[in-house]
């Protein structure tokens, strides 16, 4: 019964998107963070380049700046993959951009507005948005949008945060938009529902779901209703035959990429 239940509430709270909207994300393998390795610093141009030049499309993440520019890097803290220490949000954009990343002398912290000019719609973009309960919503989902304002190619934000997709559908509801999902192996009942009603909350345009989930039953129903599922993060040969099995795009790295690559 709360089964049947679920399933009119998907239909009347998350309809699904219209199929020309979301199919560019289908059957596209994205370089997790860019192409990184040896020389390469993830989140660098230089990996989002050698991702380009490979053919593959790109997951980043996307925080702000304390003058509340888009800027594209991982962590909270700079300390991991600079030799700054503090939290990239206590740093303007211009001096975020003169901080060396880890790993290559010429890669500095890149913009929102940088990575775009360098892809230039030649690959289709994920552009995951970073937050924390205390994150103000619509500022980061503002700076986003400025940014893409006027881009042509096949761009899409998503977020763990079901506030993000939902501002998104709100404020500016032709972007693509995708919620980022886990369930770290519970599927008690509680979790199903919680599950259920990010979804409602979120209103996304498609999933990007844990590839270490799937198959799941959730992901799967939502997939039959017409929302693509995006898999991450395939970095294993036998993670990436789980994506392509029962995903339609993996987000991958490492060895799960090389095995793309020659696929």
């Amino acid at each position: 019964m709360l089964y049947l239940l679920s399933i009119l509430l998907d239909r009347l709270l998350a309809p699904p998107p219209q199929a020309e909207k979301v199919a560019w994300l289908k059957g596209v393998t994205y370089a997790h963070r860019g192409l990184h390795g040896p020389g390469l610093p993830e989140n660098a141009l230089s990996a989002f380049a050698a991702a380009i030049e490979a053919g593959f499309g790109i997951e980043c993440d996307v925080q702000r700046s304390s003058d509340g520019q888009a800027m594209v890097f991982h962590d909270w803290e700079l300390d991991r993959l600079t030799a700054e220490t503090g939290l990239v949000i206590e740093r303007s954009a211009a001096k975020l951009g003169q901080i060396r990343i880890i790993g290559n002398d010429e890669d500095t912290i890149p913009s929102l507005r940088q990575l775009l000019d360098l892809v230039a719609g030649r690959v289709p973009l994920l552009i995951e948005v970073k937050t924390r309960p205390s994150t103000r919503i619509p500022a980061i989902c503002l700076a986003v949008r400025r940014m893409l304002e006027g881009y042509r190619g096949p761009v899409a934000v998503m977020s763990f945060d079901p506030r993000v997709s939902r501002w998104f559908a709100r404020h500016s509801s032709h972007v693509v938009r995708g919620l980022v999902m886990m369930e770290e192996g519970s599927r008690t009942l509680f979790a199903r529902t919680r599950r259920h009603i990010m979804l409602w909350r979120a209103q996304p345009d498609f999933l990007a779901y844990d590839i270490t989930d799937m198959p799941s039953r959730f992901a799967g129903s939502q997939q039959r209703r017409g929302f693509p599922v995006l898999t991450w993060t395939v970095n294993t040969p036998d993670l990436m035959q789980r994506a392509l099995k029962h995903g339609d795009g993996p987000i991958a790295e490492g060895a799960g990429i090389t095995k793309a690559s020659r696929a």
